[in-house]
């Protein structure tokens, strides 16, 4: 039997050196790789390219990494949450590229499914298609985008099991199917971990043909980003 799994999250990042460029699921605060994201803090790695949704929040998620300085360039679809992302972008310390949620979602789905570039409407006449190539089909005009690649793609899941095979749950199976297919090496954590034919293969999000490592996660804080309640 095939068995994918690591005793923990410094195990899984073994390999993992400055410079890389990472993938890191989630939405929000919701499905992000938490221990991952801590283990990466803890090794001190610099220079690094990070892809995701948004960048966490001052305090938590990948705006931990951005308080260390060691993230060098951000991808990201919405950074509204994260004062020191703010800072850091308008003072020139961090190259930003930001990117249509949805041409974010299908560049990293493409990296995926080995489609090299494509075309989408998102973005023409407006800042995001600057130097980009655009071409007219049926009467409307398209950008060609690039797919996204990563030496390290890390997803969160709310049960996996030991061959990798992943289930998400609610709103974090939005960007971690995607980013699971699209990096060299993808590693799960996962908060309930299985043996290997105990999930039902008609409710698997990522296959584990797409997963290398995978481990299951503790101490998960699940913060909520935005809380409203009734008065």
């Amino acid at each position: 039997m095939i068995n994918k799994v690591v005793a923990d999250a410094q195990a899984a990042l073994h390999g993992l050196t400055d410079g890389m460029t990472l993938m890191l699921g989630g939405f929000g605060l919701c499905g992000i790789p938490e221990n991952s994201i801590q283990e990466v803090l803890r090794l001190g790695v610099k220079n690094l390219t990070c892809i995701s949704n948004n960048a966490g929040v001052d305090d938590f998620g990948i705006g931990r990494l951005l308080q260390t300085k060691q993230v060098r360039k951000m991808i990201s679809s919405y950074v509204g949450e994260n004062a020191e992302f703010e800072r850091q972008l308008l003072s020139g310390e961090l190259e930003v590229e930001l990117i249509p949620q949805g041409t974010l979602a299908e560049r990293c789905r493409a990296g995926g499914a080995g489609i090299p570039a494509f075309f989408t409407p998102a973005g023409y006449g407006t800042e995001v298609g600057e130097g980009k190539e655009s071409r007219e089909f049926n009467g409307k005009m398209y950008l060609l985008e690039t797919a996204l690649h990563a030496d390290f793609a890390f997803v969160k899941a709310w049960k996996g099991d030991t061959a990798g095979n992943l289930i998400y749950k609610g709103t974090a199976r939005n960007f971690n199917p995607m980013m699971a297919t699209a990096g060299k090496i993808t590693v799960a954590e996962v908060e309930e971990l299985v043996p290997a034919g105990e999930l039902d293969p008609n409710q698997i999000h990522t296959p584990g043909i797409f997963v290398q490592r995978i481990f299951q996660g503790k101490d998960y804080e699940k913060r909520i980003e935005q809380r409203t309640v009734r008065a």
